[in-house]
């Protein structure tokens, strides 16, 4: 288990929120050390998202491997094999993903585990926990060292510092708080996982996915998000997609937006829902609640348009814009096109 070592609030707060700020640095790291970084694979191809992961097994020090399973995991499991530094990848079947992933665990030793806190990890991750009997460490922004770790709580009003005592620590990492790694001249062994043959305990049925031509709102670099002022899906997508076209932007929305159904649920920018840091954020009809800037708040350039010149997403925003969204962004989308 862990315990909660010390609390601060945030360095550079603004109002009650500040960006966190990875802690980069070497460690005195023991040679027993090693990691086993989780990644997502839809479709054979690998999610570039998860190879953050990788940067976060890196900064603990000691051997790093990687484990992908699934259907036809081989061209990702190869492309992960090209990341500098990493030793090895395992290959897994599907079928009843936690027991496999446990099994391959205890086969290497892993004194630390480690994916993305996305929905793919917050899924799997606390089922290992739990059959390896140790409490998982979720959504670190920062490594101190191989057993100190910091998290933000209260949706980022302050940062908690914690320090494990498990001998395996599960940790699922804020993926915008770590580079990703890009697959280069690496050449890590590519070789089969231990399969305990369980019985699987669920049946899959069927999965319904928003699929867009645009950018992945993840790892986007320009986010466009609308929120509850823009009063409808029909008004919703007739301003904010042709916004993020011009932009070449992903779509994002408020919770309020959301719950509205002025859109998908996937598209959700919260604390309850996708935290992104992307180079541009701008924020449109929305009033920025605590809820909402703890999704967006380390974001390079945040950039609102607002009626109300007191909404508080004003007080985090480095570009301010006090007017009609209906007169204003249509105008904004024009002149980026004619740019």
């Amino acid at each position: 288990m862990y315990a909660l070592a010390r609390c601060s609030l945030p360095r550079r707060a603004v109002g009650l929120l500040s960006p966190v700020n990875a802690v980069h640095g070497t460690f005195t790291r023991s040679r027993l050390l090693s990691t086993l970084a989780i990644l997502e694979q839809r479709d054979g191809q690998l999610n570039q998202g998860s190879l953050n992961a990788f940067a976060a097994a890196k900064q603990l020090g000691g051997t790093v491997h990687g484990f992908v399973a699934g259907s036809n995991v081989s061209a990702a499991a190869q492309e992960a094999a090209k990341v500098e530094g990493v030793e090895q990848i395992i290959k897994g079947l599907p079928e009843t993903y936690a027991p496999l992933l446990v099994e391959n665990i205890k086969k290497g030793k892993y004194t630390h585990v480690v994916a993305g806190h996305t929905a793919f990890g917050k899924n799997l991750l606390p089922r290992v926990a739990a059959l390896l009997d140790c409490q998982q460490i979720s959504d670190i922004t920062a490594i101190e060292n191989d057993k100190t770790f910091v998290r933000p709580i209260y949706a980022g009003n302050a940062i908690a510092t914690v320090e494990s005592s498990d001998s395996v620590k599960v940790i699922t990492i804020r993926s915008t708080a770590f580079a990703a790694v890009t697959p280069g001249s690496g050449s890590a062994a590519v070789v089969d996982g231990v399969d305990p043959k369980a019985d699987p305990s669920a049946e899959w049925v069927s999965e319904d996915l928003a699929k867009s031509d645009r950018p992945d709102l993840g790892t986007a670099s320009k986010v466009v998000s609308g929120g509850r002022g823009l009063k409808s899906k029909d008004d919703f997508d007739k301003v904010m997609l042709p916004l993020a076209d011009a932009l070449g932007a992903a779509v994002g929305a408020s919770r309020a937006a959301v719950d509205s159904g002025y859109a998908d649920n996937s598209l959700q920018v919260g604390q309850t829902g996708k935290v992104v840091a992307p180079e541009l954020y701008m924020a449109v009809g929305i009033s920025g609640a605590i809820q909402h800037l703890a999704g967006m708040k380390d974001s390079k350039v945040i950039a609102a348009i607002n009626k109300d010149a007191d909404a508080p997403i004003f007080q985090v925003a480095d570009v301010g814009l006090v007017g009609d969204l209906f007169e204003k962004v249509p105008e904004l989308t024009e002149k980026l096109k004619s740019s």
